[in-house]
């Protein structure tokens, strides 16, 4: 949930769903805040307003109540979902699957964020490394949500993006940084 919209407990929050009229009048949600705490919430009214869905709940009937909202994940129950067509996945579903690239396992996915671009990024962990990969259909081969597998087709080079630097790239990276420094002092 984004914000705060209006006095009287309503939130306006950006949707993540390509399933037309998900959300309805009476629906069932849970709010997931960023401490892993988990309230069950009804929707009493609802309406578009500039890009978002203003949502109110039974019984969050303040702006503060409101404000306690704010920052959750809203998270449809299994038993509401709408039913998928072939090739779409739920996110909930792909948390927990093996990301494979061609035959080579990278590790499990630990959450899917949005944002960053037109495909979420699963970020992907294996012991103390993490990737970020985009969710994209032109890198996708398979998806077996039943096995818990993931198969894709990654570019060469994209696992190490955001890899950690190693030793020699961060005192490359640093004796950078000096010279720009040196020079933009002199100019």
């Amino acid at each position: 949930m984004r914000k705060t919209q209006g006095r009287h407990g309503e939130v306006a929050v950006e949707l993540h769903s390509n399933v037309p009229d998900r959300f309805r009048l009476g629906l069932r949600l849970f709010a997931l805040a960023q401490d892993n705490t988990r309230r069950e919430l009804r929707i009493e009214e609802l309406w578009p307003h500039k890009g978002l869905l203003v949502l109110k709940f039974a019984g969050v009937d303040s702006m503060s109540d409101a404000e306690a909202l704010v920052g959750s994940e809203l998270q449809v129950p299994r038993s509401e979902r709408a039913q998928l067509g072939p090739g779409w996945s739920y996110v909930s579903d792909l948390v927990g699957c093996v990301v494979f690239d061609a035959d080579t396992e990278i590790g499990k996915v630990e959450d899917v964020q949005f944002g960053a671009g037109e495909a979420p990024l699963l970020i992907v962990v294996a012991g103390s490394r993490r990737h970020e990969i985009p969710y994209a259909e032109a890198y996708l081969k398979s998806v077996d949500l039943e096995h818990k597998q993931i198969r894709m087709q990654l570019p060469d080079g994209m696992l190490d993006l955001n890899a950690p630097l190693t030793a020699e790239e961060k005192r490359q990276q640093t004796g950078t940084f000096r010279g720009t420094k040196k020079n933009k002092k002199t100019l």
